[in-house]
């Protein structure tokens, strides 16, 4: 609904909407229906920074919570893999903006942030605010942050905002309760913010003309690897994982697997193309859809200098403020590293199927959750890793390949 059409997927322009444009197509016209955070929910829209929580839940929370309110718009996008939000600062910054009003309306905050981290959003962003028009709410502002992974996690987002670090911190309390300097504050994806300003004009029935009733709508999806046009693309939820790869020309080579939810949803094997994109159905795969990008393995790739790489990615980003994830990440990196290399002991297998089942859950954030992801996913998919030979050497640096 992001780009209102589903005839051209692709999501290109030839460069961002300014403000006539924007306002043909609607946006910062008020809302249709009555209740928004009722249109939110009767839609079933979900959160699209990663955890896939229900929208209007957050909404009511804050919305619910003493005031004075902090909304904020969280474009930090630290996941490699990912452009989606990128994408969408870039060519649609006013629809951005426009959800972030119909939030601090909504939920009666006087003040509102769109937190950044990559210089092309600042400026884009920026020259919108200069030119957006005179309405109801409070002017958005633009909060900077130098980019990290853990930066764009929502207590980091608030403890930035109040002039703090980004990192993250233990919860409760919850940032809807407690987050820019103690007030209850709503951190939402620049996605679901888009989304939202849709919903409030189009309202929930035209929104679940698109998707499954469980994973209803659309999402934008980031398509990178094998495959002919990699790119930001809006479909409708329910197509499976072949029918995506579709849309971006097909499969270059034959999939040796997909590294699922940008780099937090682990790793699944190339039998994957028919899972249908649900968040219902990605759950059950083991796996889940995260930010929304995917990447196809090309031929030959051993997954296990992927789950090496992207692990040693997940040691060097860890915030290293709690033990278990510094320790944990550090461990799950040298097991990847052994099996690469066919150095592995028993006891390092051993090791790295207990952490991938305990070590979820634990720390400040889901950090260490993404990890482990990759020690479970990897040993539940491609089990013959696990009894590397010494003999073969395979590399596939996957980090130098997205930057």
């Amino acid at each position: 609904m992001v780009t209102s059409t589903l005839t051209g997927p692709r999501l290109l322009t030839p460069g961002p909407l300014g403000l006539a444009a924007e306002r043909g197509r609607g946006t910062y016209d008020p809302p249709a229906c009555g209740d928004v955070i009722a249109e939110l929910a009767a839609a079933g829209l979900r959160g699209r920074g990663g955890a896939g929580f229900p929208a209007h839940v957050k909404w009511r929370a804050v919305a619910d919570g003493p005031g004075p309110r902090v909304v904020v718009a969280n474009g930090e996008e630290g996941e490699p893999s990912s452009r989606k939000d990128r994408w969408l600062l870039l060519n649609r910054p006013h629809l951005v903006l426009d959800g972030l009003l119909l939030a601090a309306r909504t939920v009666g905050a006087d003040r509102a942030v769109v937190y950044l981290s990559h210089a092309e959003t600042v400026t884009a962003v920026r020259a919108a605010i200069a030119e957006m028009p005179s309405l109801d709410g409070p002017v958005p502002e633009v909060h900077v942050v130098e980019p990290t992974y853990v930066a764009g996690e929502e207590t980091a987002v608030c403890r930035s905002i109040g002039g703090g670090p980004a990192l993250p911190l233990a919860r409760p309390p919850r940032v809807c309760d407690s987050g820019v300097d103690g007030r209850p504050t709503l951190v939402s994806n620049v996605e679901t913010l888009a989304h939202a300003a849709w919903i409030s004009r189009n309202g929930a029935a035209a929104y679940r003309e698109n998707g499954t009733d469980d994973s209803p709508g659309t999402t934008l999806v980031t398509l990178t690897g094998a495959c002919a046009d990699p790119g930001v693309y809006e479909v409708p939820f329910g197509l499976t994982v072949a029918e995506l790869f579709a849309l971006a020309g097909g499969f270059t080579s034959e999939p040796a697997g997909f590294v699922m939810g940008g780099w937090f949803g682990g790793l699944l094997g190339p039998s994957h193309t028919g899972t249908t994109c649900t968040y219902e159905a990605v759950r059950a795969a083991g796996s889940g859809l995260g930010c929304g990008a995917i990447t196809a393995l090309p031929a030959g790739t051993d997954p296990l200098a992927v789950a090496a790489d992207i692990t040693a990615w997940y040691a060097r980003e860890s915030a290293r403020q709690c033990g278990v994830c510094a320790k944990g990440t550090a461990a799950i990196r040298d097991v990847f590293a052994a099996l690469k290399d066919g150095t592995a002991t028993d006891k390092d297998r051993d090791d790295l199927r207990r952490w991938g089942d305990t070590l979820p859950g634990r720390g400040a954030c889901a950090f260490l959750d993404g990890a482990a992801g990759w020690a479970r996913t990897v040993r539940a998919e491609f089990p013959a890793g696990f009894e590397r030979d010494p003999g073969l050497d395979h590399d596939h640096d996957l980090e130098r390949e997205e930057n």
